[in-house]
């Protein structure tokens, strides 16, 4: 009997003790699940390095800088793109690399594109990190042939030292006999592409509306066209220089509901 109470004891202390390192064993895992959990990386577009540094900090992540670019519309030293991006999930302390913008401007000199066509000196603005801006079309008897090139509303002069993707607005001729285009569709399409779609379709960018998804300039350049007044037409029923408005999201789901409408 006394036998049969000391075999029972050992066995209720043997299962105490694996039910000791079981309850170990499940804290143990519990705090290794903890410690590699993924973090949602938050948005770091928009805000300065310090404001980053501090957001970064907040979530157990570290940042890196591995490019710059330069727009001019946009504060110096801002993050303008991240990678991951915002809304991902990364394991602790992982490396968010940003590209900025440059803290100093990039010049190039102005080229000579009177006497050009719209879509040749479209070009050349391109070749030397330059945007069309406004066109402004005049009485002349060759359409779309460049007059004069501006810049802030004054003539430039080619050799001029400008800051990379300034806007350059291109006086155009207009002929009495071919002075109608028509507007291509530009829904679904990215507010870049858009706006080289309606440029070459010697038209230019009206009224632009940002939904509540577009925060910040980066957001801007990455949206996507939802809506345009006027909408589409094959007919050439509009005058060359006429504006076409735009709305614009970065949810893309928009573009969809608006095609199936």
């Amino acid at each position: 009997m006394k036998k049969d109470n000391w075999i029972i004891k050992n066995l209720l202390k043997a299962a105490g003790v694996v039910i000791l390192i079981l309850i170990l064993l499940i804290l143990f895992l519990k705090l290794i699940t903890r410690h590699n959990q993924e973090l949602e990386v938050p948005d770091f577009a928009g805000l300065t390095m310090e404001d980053a540094i501090k957001a970064a900090s907040t979530a157990n992540l570290r940042l890196e800088v591995t490019d710059s670019v330069f727009l001019p519309r946009m504060g110096r030293g801002i993050i303008f793109r991240q990678n991951p991006q915002a809304g991902s999930y990364v394991k602790r302390n992982r490396r968010i690399l940003l590209t900025i913008n440059s803290l100093q401007p990039k010049k190039v000199y102005m080229p000579s594109v009177t006497g050009y066509s719209l879509r040749q000196a479209k070009a050349e603005l391109t070749a030397r990190q330059l945007n069309v801006g406004r066109l402004i079309y005049v009485n002349d008897m060759a359409t779309n042939n460049v007059l004069s090139q501006r810049y802030k509303g004054q003539i430039i002069s080619p050799g001029s030292a400008i800051e990379t993707e300034s806007d350059i607005d291109l006086e155009l001729g207009l002929s009495s006999y071919n002075n109608m285009t028509s507007i291509p569709s530009v829904t679904g399409f990215s507010f870049v592409t858009a706006k080289d779609i309606i440029i070459d379709n010697s038209l230019n960018i009206g009224r632009l509306t940002f939904d509540e998804s577009v925060k910040s300039y980066s957001d801007t350049i990455s949206s996507f066209v939802i809506k345009q007044y006027p909408e589409p037409t094959d007919r050439l029923s509009y005058i060359l220089g006429s504006r076409v408005d735009l709305i614009l999201s970065t949810d893309k789901t928009k573009i969809v509901e608006t095609k199936k409408n």
